[in-house]
This record gives structure tokens, C-alpha cells and sequence, in this order.
């Protein structure tokens, strides 16, 4: 069939085609000058979208609409419609004038049996029904019936874009091995130049990277994030890109590179703040926790109200409120937030029910912190993570330590260790090892708990992280202080466990960075130790230590 559209319309989608958003919007613009055209303006509405043009975006959609609809093409009206309630949610946050255009495009389509408008529709109002509600269970059944149009008209992009969908709704709600094998699948296909529309392919990717980031599976998001930075920079893709970097800066954060994290937070936030202000939320409230970790716990608070009504902004305020030792609001605002998210998105669940175990616990309601833990622990043996594992085993210990069951706790302590240090994840790491110090403190194993404690001021002072960072002080120093501190084979040249156990793997031969490896902390940090351990032998070199550490048995 001969191409019937005028020429500034196959310039245009063209120019589309190959990502040259500015040429597309030229193209548009010189047909709408002459003829005011529904394909003119649709495809100018996708330029502005990409160009992060939100007056642009509304203007041409709005107007495509309405002719389309006059014009009775209602399928075409229906895609418009749909787009719109994208428009605004992503760019004003009106989630109810979304479902409004939803609703209309759901209406205009009765009768219209399978057409790709239909499979659009469905996965669109899965998204929304599942980032917006939290409700994976509504935003699979969407899923499932967009996959099926899809598949009946040929669109593999659509089709794709569904099984996305899909996987991160059964990664939500802790069908994890099969949500990932389904984002797998879609990843492989973008790979394998399976899909061609840009906007499938962007959304199918930020989708990996969230499912990523709901189950800390931060070795593939890293793989992904990469790829999708390095492809919305190719093809220009500012909106994506700046989601990504988002969701990057969540690795970093629990990876332990926060100057990282901070960097991407802050150019993510400024990118949205400037064309679509309804979705900085999600940068502020990942900002936020990173400034709690961090001990600024008055920006921390600041940011946080910034990010409502943002679910996670709830449970950051949460957290504070825990930092600042008042258990029960933390507790009364860790129910809040479950209250808002649905039994079954498990995900989203745990964070909060590990925050409410520990909460309910200082606050002295053992009943109420075993049955979130129980819940808690369902979740983490149906998900499987090493991180939601850790993290049952992390409020495991805290109910035993109040219950006064300390081997039990050191238990479940030991176990929270492993698993996070297993998951790289430095900072949950060194909250662990406080509390496992205080468990065997309380065992009356005091030579254990100083190391353990050392450690923790070790990766604390490596992050920066203030507040945890004087716990672990105050509790080492508490801890050396006790009268049972030194144990028959502590060290009689003063040196600390952490510096024993740096002067054992200097004997071994390990170099500086070598031994930060080993002991996940920093080369700055093994330095330091070193440095100390000269000063303490009265030494000037490596082997100069071992030999004076070999003399006094300290080596054994």
C-alpha cells in the first residue's frame, strides 16, 4: 500500500524513528502549519514527550484527541486517551484525572475487539495500578489480558512490554525465580533487537531495574543499569534516564558508595524537578534515607515531608522516629504504612515489618513485634533473598535479646551478619554486628563483642554513617571498659582485636588492599590500622611487626 501521509509526517516519524526528537517536532510543527492534522499532532505530542516538553506534550495530545474523536476514530482517540493519563500522573501527579482518561479510552474501545489500543490500555493501567496502589496482584491480571491482545494482533513491542510487566507484578508480590525468568526474557529480547519502539523498550528495562531494587538483586540491576543509562544517552532519552539514575543511586546507597548515590540523587532530582515535577518524589525519599543514614537526621526529616505523599516517604519518617528512640511513633507509623500496602504486594511489605518487629520490641509489646515478625519471616522464606533473609534473622535477634534468650539471639545475629555481609551490603552490616556484640556482651563473652563492635565502628567510620557510627563507639567503649574486657589470650602490646586480626593478615603477606578486601573495608582504613600498629609496637615496618607480634605471641 502507497504511504497516503503527508511528506512532514514520514519526515517526522522518521526523524522519530532514528531519535532526533528536535527534527521530529520541526516536521510536526511545519505540517500543523499548514494543516492541522490528528497524525501531525499525535507525533508532536511524542516529540515534546521525549523532549520533556510538558506544555508541548498536553497541548498537541489534547488537541489530537479531539479531532480524532470527532473525526470517529475512536481507536485512535482511545490511544490518545491513554497516553494522557500517563501525561498526568508523570508530569502533575493527578492520579485521579489519570483513571479519568483511563476509564475514557476503556469506553471508546467497547466493541472495538482486539486492537493494539486495547493491549496499551491494559498495561498502562497495570503500571498505574501498581506503582500508584501498590497492588501487584491487579497489575498481573492487566498484564496477562495486555499480553493475550497483544500476542492476537502481532505486536511483539506490546507483548514484550506485557511479560515486563508481569514479571515485576510476580517479583512484587514474591514469586521471585519466575518474575525474574520473565524479565529476563524481555531483557534478552531488547538485546537481541527483538523490539523496536523506544518506549517499550525503556519501560520494559526500568522495569528489571525495580524488580531488581524491590529484592536487592543489585549485581543484575548494576548489569542492567548500565545498560539502560548507556542506551538513554545514546538515543537521548531524558526521562528514562533520569528514572534510572534514581533507581541506581538505591544500588549505591546499599552498596555503601554514598557519594555515589548522592551525586546521581541530586542530577536526577534537578533533571525532574525541571520537566516533570510530579516524579521527583521518588528522588527526594531515596535522598532522604541516604541523609538518615548519614546521621542528618533534621535534612533527613526535611526531605521527607518534601517526598509525600509518597509511600515510602511514611516509612522514612518511620525510621526517624526510631533513630530518635520514640519506638512507638515508629511503630504507629511502620503500621500506617502497611496499612497502605496491599497483603499481598510482600515485597514493599518487609521493609516495614522488619522497622515494626524492632520498634514493637523497644517498646515493650512482645505479642505485636512476634506477629510481625511472623509475617516477616513468611515473606523472606517465600522471596529467598539473602538481604530479606538477613533481615528476618536481624528482628529474630531483637525479640530473643528482649526476651532474654541471648545464645538465641546470637543466633539469629550471626545469621544476619553472614547474610548481609554475603549480600555487600556495609551499612546493615554494621548495625548487625552492634547487636550481636551486645548478645554476646550479654553471654559475658566481652573479647568477642569488642571485635565485633570494632567492626562496626570500622565500616560505620569508612561510611560516614555519624549516628550509628557513635552507638558503635559508645558501646566499644563501654564494652573496654568492663572488667572482663581483656580475655587470657587479649593482646598485652594494646592493640584492639580489629588490629590483631590486620597484624595476622599483614604476617600472611596481604598487601593494603589485599586485606581491605578481606575485611570489606576501605585500603584509607587498613592504612589507619597499620599506622596504629606501628605506633603501638614501636615499629617502622611490616616485618618489623610481624616479627615483634611473632615475640609476644600475638600471632597464635
Amino acid at each position: 500500500m502507497p504511504d497516503t501521509r503527508p511528506a512532514g509526517c514520514r519526515t517526522g516519524h522518521e526523524a522519530l524513528a532514528r531519535g532526533d526528537w528536535e527534527a521530529a517536532q520541526v516536521a510536526f510543527s511545519a505540517v500543523i502549519e499548514d494543516r492541522e492534522l490528528p497524525e501531525a499532532l499525535e507525533g508532536l505530542g511524542l516529540a515534546g514527550w521525549w523532549l520533556d516538553n510538558a506544555t508541548l506534550v498536553f497541548g498537541s495530545r489534547e488537541r489530537a484527541y479531539r479531532l480524532y474523536h470527532d473525526g470517529g476514530d475512536r481507536c485512535a482517540a482511545a490511544r490518545i486517551a491513554v497516553w494522557l493519563a500517563w501525561d498526568a500522573w508523570a508530569f502533575r501527579g493527578e492520579t485521579a484525572v489519570a483513571n479519568g482518561w483511563l476509564q475514557r479510552a476503556r469506553t471508546l474501545l467497547e466493541g472495538a475487539g482486539d486492537v493494539a489500543e486495547r493491549a496499551w490500555l491494559e498495561l498502562r493501567e497495570g503500571a498505574l495500578a501498581l506503582f500508584d496502589e501498590g497492588d501487584p496482584d491487579r497489575a498481573h491480571c492487566h498484564a496477562t489480558e495486555g499480553i493475550r491482545v497483544a500476542r492476537a494482533v502481532g505486536s511483539i513491542d506490546l507483548e514484550m512490554l506485557g511479560r515486563a510487566l508481569q514479571g515485576l507484578a510476580l517479583v512484587a508480590s514474591g514469586a521471585v525465580a519466575e518474575g525474574m525468568r520473565a524479565l529476563d526474557e524481555v531483557n534478552a529480547a531488547v538485546v537481541a533487537g527483538d523490539m523496536s519502539d523506544l518506549v517499550a523498550i525503556g519501560l520494559a528495562s526500568c522495569y528489571m531495574i525495580a524488580a531488581c531494587d524491590r529484592v536487592r538483586d543489585y549485581d543484575r540491576a548494576v548489569q542492567w543499569c548500565t545498560r539502560l543509562k548507556a542506551f538513554s544517552a545514546k538515543w537521548g532519552l531524558r526521562p528514562l534516564f533520569a528514572v534510572c539514575r534514581t533507581q541506581y543511586a538505591s544500588i549505591c546507597m546499599w552498596r555503601g558508595t554514598w557519594l555515589e548515590a548522592e551525586q546521581e540523587l541530586a542530577s536526577a532530582t534537578d533533571e525532574l524537578a525541571a520537566s516533570r515535577p510530579a516524579m521527583t518524589a521518588d528522588a527526594l525519599v531515596r535522598l532522604a534515607e541516604l541523609r538518615r543514614r548519614q546521621g542528618r537526621l533534621v535534612d533527613a526529616a526535611d526531605l521527607f515531608e518534601r517526598a509525600e505523599p509518597h509511600a515510602l516517604a511514611a516509612l522514612g519518617r518511620a525510621e526517624l522516629a526510631f533513630d530518635r528512640g520514640d519506638a512507638r511513633a515508629a511503630a504507629d507509623l511502620a503500621q500506617r504504612y502497611l496499612r497502605r500496602m496491599p497483603v499481598h504486594n510482600r515485597t514493599d511489605r518487609a521493609a516495614a515489618l522488619d522497622l515494626l518487629t524492632r520498634a514493637l520490641v523497644r517498646a515493650g509489646d512482645a505479642d505485636a513485634a512476634k506477629t510481625a515478625l511472623d509475617e516477616l519471616t513468611a515473606i523472606a522464606s517465600l522471596v529467598a533473598t539473602p538481604p530479606l533473609r538477613a533481615a528476618a534473622s536481624f528482628a529474630a535477634g531483637h525479640i530473643d535479646a528482649a526476651a532474654g534468650d541471648h545464645d538465641a539471639a546470637r543466633r539469629h545475629l550471626e545469621d544476619a551478619v553472614d547474610l548481609y555481609r554475603e549480600s555487600g551490603a556495609p551499612y546493615e552490616l554494621a548495625r548487625a554486628r552492634i547487636e550481636l556484640a551486645r548478645a554476646l556482651a550479654a553471654l559475658g563473652r566481652t573479647a568477642a563483642a569488642i571485635e565485633e563492635a570494632q567492626r562496626a565502628v570500622d565500616l560505620l567510620a569508612e561510611l560516614q554513617a555519624e549516628l550509628e557510627l557513635s552507638r558503635a563507639r559508645a558501646l566499644l567503649s563501654t564494652l573496654s571498659e568492663a572488667p572482663a574486657s581483656r580475655s587470657p589470650g587479649a593482646s598485652p602490646a594494646g592493640l584492639t582485636p580489629r588490629e590483631i586480626e590486620v597484624l595476622r593478615l599483614v604476617a600472611e603477606g596481604l598487601n593494603n588492599q589485599a586485606i581491605g578486601e578481606r575485611l570489606f573495608v576501605s585500603e584509607h582504613t587498613v592504612h589507619r590500622h597499620v599506622a596504629n600498629i606501628f605506633g603501638k609496637l614501636s615499629v617502622s615496618s611490616r616485618a618489623a611487626a610481624v616479627a615483634q607480634a611473632a615475640r609476644r605471641n600475638l600471632l597464635a
